[in-house]
Order: C-alpha cells, then structure tokens, then sequence
C-alpha cells in the first residue's frame, strides 16, 4: 500500500514546513510530500520546498477579484496533487465554506493558543494581556467556522515573567510547534488518527477532550 500522500499551504518563511518535511524524510510521518502551495510569491517557504525535492507552487491570492475566485484556483492546484491529507503551516488566509467542503476531513490547522482561547490574530498579545500562566499551540481539523474544528492536540509552554510578544511567539514555535504539528500528521498517515462526523479519533477512541503536552 502506497503511502498517503501530503499537500502543506503556507503563505510565509516555512519553519513549520521545515519540520513536516524534515518528518516526511526521517520516517517520522510515513507520508509523501506531493505538494507546497503558498498564496505568495518567493516566500522562504517555496525555497524549503525546494530544497527537499518537493513540488511546489504560487496561487497568488492578488491575482483573483474576490475570496470564492481564488479558493476555486487554489482548490483546482491542490486537488491536481491528489492529496490525502492536506496540512495549514502558516496559511494566512481564511478560506470560503465551498473550499472547507472540497477537503473536509482531511484538512489540519495549526493555531497558536490553547483553543477555544483565542481564535484569529494577535494571539500572544492577548495572552500576555490577559495575565495568562499559560500559552500553547493546537491542533485542529479545519471547518467552515473559524478556528473551530475538533482539537486534536494542544502544547504549552509557561509565560515567564519577562516574555513580550516576540520572545513568547518564538518560544511557542521552537518548543512546541515544531514537535506537535509532526506528531499529529504522523498519527493522521500512519491511519490512527481519522474523522468521523465531526469527532476526532485517535486509536478508534473519540477525542471529546483534546490531548495535552507540557513543553
């Protein structure tokens, strides 16, 4: 049995990305890179692609008149990959229902809060403004409500008393983000991990809590 094949849209320098890849090529994730879509041109990420052997492409969102326009052009370019997972790595562009319908199930986002906290921007902002002791990242399968699919996985890290947004978005990312993303697309290759009306499953147990890491 071939494995699955894996499309990643990004829309920026790729460090995510860098991970999955990384993944894909040690075993970790038992799944082929068939594809990386950015919204951008000559982003850091397309050069990532490239330099693991991935194929990669620009459907440029400034090129199409409105938001349904672009998701049909950009659904059309993924669905030519045939993929069977298809992961958000820093995609900063809420797509349409008609786009989440096309893929829905096989579609994961990674979010930078401890959802339901927190959805949309500015997310370590408003944990630090918050007073928060705790900041994490998630990860979710993608529906047509922002944010707001099934929780799979979540990672936290400690505020400390001295991090500002940047300090805390870089921490997040190298203690977190760039361990849990690889874990769940490796649970969603290897077949652990599936969609079953709207539910999370996890070795054929029903997710109705997200799992939970301390970093």
């Amino acid at each position: 049995m071939s494995a699955p094949r894996l499309a990643v849209l990004i829309s920026g320098t790729g460090r995510n990305l860098q991970a999955i890849l990384e993944a894909c090529a040690d075993g970790r994730i038992p799944a082929t890179p068939s594809l990386v879509l950015s919204n951008r041109p000559d982003v850091a990420g397309l050069q990532r692609a490239a330099d693991f052997g991935v194929a990669h492409a620009t459907v440029d969102h400034r090129a199409y008149p409105d938001r349904e326009h672009f998701d049909q052009a950009l659904g059309d370019a993924l669905e030519a990959a045939q993929p069977d997972i298809i992961a958000l790595a820093g995609f900063m562009r809420i797509l349409t229902p008609g786009f989440i319908r096309r893929f829905k199930g096989r579609m994961f986002n990674i979010h930078p809060s401890l959802l339901p906290l927190y959805r949309g921007l500015h997310t370590h902002r408003q944990a630090l403004e918050n007073g928060d002791t705790w900041h994490g990242a998630s990860i979710h399968y993608v529906t047509e409500e922002l944010d707001a699919g099934a929780v799979i996985k979540q990672g936290r890290i400690r505020i400390q008393a001295d991090d500002d947004e940047a300090s805390l978005a870089r921490r997040l990312m190298e203690n977190v983000e760039l361990a849990l993303y690889p874990e769940v697309l490796s649970w969603a290759a290897s077949g652990r991990l599936q969609w079953r009306d709207g539910i999370a499953v996890l070795d054929d147990q029903p997710l109705h809590q997200p799992l939970l890491g301390d970093y």
